[in-house]
């Protein structure tokens, strides 16, 4: 009796030892953090001349019980073609960080899209994109028809389906989705 409680005390040692090896030998794959976006800037230049748009929005917040401010600096032109640009911030940051660069150093795991409600007369063409040749869209041309008015929103995702036919087929997680009220007068 006596050598079987010292073989089983010797078995649950041996096996106690393998238990805890180090499997520290392999390199930790790294993790790419989500981007945190407090504000969307989308700055609308009109082709030869007139107004600029800005159009914005701010959440300092985040999830917290603050509203995101939403601001639209003035109308668009109706039969104008704009350049539009968009900028994103995180202001939680001091200074604030510039995601802008991120999403386009990582440009193919994301796409903005734009969604435009009906009755807006306006229509959107991509003027950047990723290594692959499939959109971006942190750069665009809007062109406005006719005066009318509707909702606008700027969807960015990421790790979206690419090549995708549109917002309902891209799959991916949204990281700043906004709604903006556009007037064309």
């Amino acid at each position: 009796m006596k050598n079987f409680k010292l073989i089983t005390l010797a078995l649950m040692t041996l096996l106690t030892f393998n238990a805890c090896s180090d499997d520290d030998d392999a390199t930790p794959t790294p993790v790419n953090e989500e981007e945190i976006i407090t504000t969307l800037t989308v700055t609308l230049t009109p082709n030869g001349g007139g107004t600029t748009v800005i159009l914005k929005t701010q959440d300092l917040d985040g999830d917290g019980p603050n509203l995101p401010i939403t601001t639209v600096s003035s109308n668009l032109t109706p039969g104008t073609t704009y350049v539009g640009s968009i900028e994103l911030l995180n202001e939680t940051e001091d200074p604030a960080e510039d995601i802008t660069e991120e999403v386009e150093d990582e440009s193919d795991e994301h796409q903005f899209f734009y969604t435009i409600s009906s009755g807006l007369d306006v229509t959107t063409t991509y003027t950047n994109f990723d290594s692959n040749g499939d959109p971006l869209g942190t750069t665009f041309e809007l062109e406005t028809g006719a005066i009318s008015s509707g909702l606008m929103t700027f969807t960015l995702l990421h790790e979206p389906t690419k090549p995708n036919t549109g917002i309902s087929d891209a799959g991916g997680e949204t990281d700043i989705e906004t709604t903006f009220d556009i007037f064309i007068q």
